[in-house]
């Protein structure tokens, strides 16, 4: 019987889970799978890397997009059919076209983005255009009706909004790809007609020599290394908040709701730093592993302050447990000499 119930519980938690989303979600694992066949069997490049990279980054990012906002939507206690709506068209207007553009222009074996060649090119990007806007407007609606919502843990209450913040932030460094490169600018401005308009690499022509796995420029700036960091802060601040959550079982240092709170947004802080610092560093023209002494003495001093701030906030809250522990064990002694006193 206790079995049935079990199970009857697990079925009604994993229906309530946004449908078109999970199924998303679960779609883009599959494509990541054939993506990641196609890496292997097919030999084909595109600015030196094979044509199949892209789509497999693509697909993995919007994997873990759509599932993590299918688990904020559950977790919604107010406007839940505002936010199915809102979650829905966000696959039917952003993932999906986003992510059929890109696996076609990859099967074709050309560019997807900033692709003006033809004007097959031309459109297909203008439609990623037009559905990367779409996704933003979706993910902010749905944030807004997301940070509405009453929730028990206050960790998460903050972690949800900061998430959202951060990762909408990291979003719109895509537009900044979109913009002419000097060298475009000059050629539109004579009147040429360019195949290409827009570029990921600041400091140098896309398709220089790139990290393994995600490509990324190691000779020039890359815009998408704040782009990536920025995007997945909406995975990466409520796994904090999880995280503190379950090690609070096991240290009574995080046990108070206010220290886990506090520890979120020294941490929302912190990816908010990390995130304008690789831009920043990009946006100058260097490679996110070749980093100037300007650019590495950046980054001790916003990991020095967020060490500084975790610290203090961790010695406030073991100075407020072994207060209770001192203040319970008064009261404790005190109940135990009642009897001999009266005796």
């Amino acid at each position: 019987m206790g079995a049935l119930l079990q199970r009857r519980e697990l079925r009604k938690v994993t229906s309530s889970w946004h449908g078109p989303l999970t199924y998303c979600a679960a779609a883009m694992a599959v494509l990541a799978l054939v993506c990641g066949l196609g890496l292997v069997v097919d030999g084909r490049t595109l600015m030196g890397q094979s044509v199949w990279l892209k789509p497999f980054k693509f697909a993995v990012s919007f994997g873990m997009y759509a599932i993590t906002l299918a688990w904020m939507i559950d977790q919604a206690g107010r406007w839940r059919r505002t936010l199915w709506w809102l979650g829905t068209v966000a696959v039917a207007g952003f993932v999906t076209p986003e992510i059929a553009a890109i696996t076609f222009q990859a099967a074709r074996g050309v560019p997807s983005h900033f692709n003006f060649s033809t004007g097959l090119d031309t459109t297909v990007f203008m439609i990623m255009g037009g559905a990367a806007y779409l996704g933003w407007l979706m993910t902010f609606a749905m944030g807004v009706f997301l940070v509405v919502q009453r929730r028990v843990d206050r960790a998460m209450a903050w972690a949800v909004p900061l998430g959202l913040v951060i990762s909408l932030a990291g979003m719109s460094v895509g537009y900044l790809m979109t913009s002419p490169t000097p060298d475009q600018a000059a050629g539109l401005a004579r009147g040429l007609s360019l195949t290409t308009i827009g570029a990921h690499s600041v400091g140098a022509p896309d398709g220089g020599a790139g990290m393994a796995l995600t490509g990324w420029e190691t000779d020039s700036g890359d815009l998408r290394v704040a782009h990536f960091v920025g995007l997945h802060a909406l995975q990466v601040i409520p796994l904090v908040a999880i995280g503190l959550r379950l090690l609070a079982r096991r240290f009574s240092v995080l046990s108070g709701a206010a220290t886990r709170t506090a520890l979120v947004v020294v941490a929302a802080f912190g990816y908010a730093g990390l995130t304008g610092l690789v831009l920043w560093q990009a946006r100058r023209g260097q490679a996110l592993l070749a980093p100037d002494a300007l650019t590495l003495q950046a980054a001790l001093g916003l990991g020095g302050l967020v060490a500084a701030c975790a610290v203090l906030v961790l010695a406030v809250s073991a100075r407020r447990v072994s207060a209770r522990a001192a203040s319970a064990g008064r009261v404790s002694g005190a109940g135990a000499a009642t009897p001999s006193s009266v005796a």
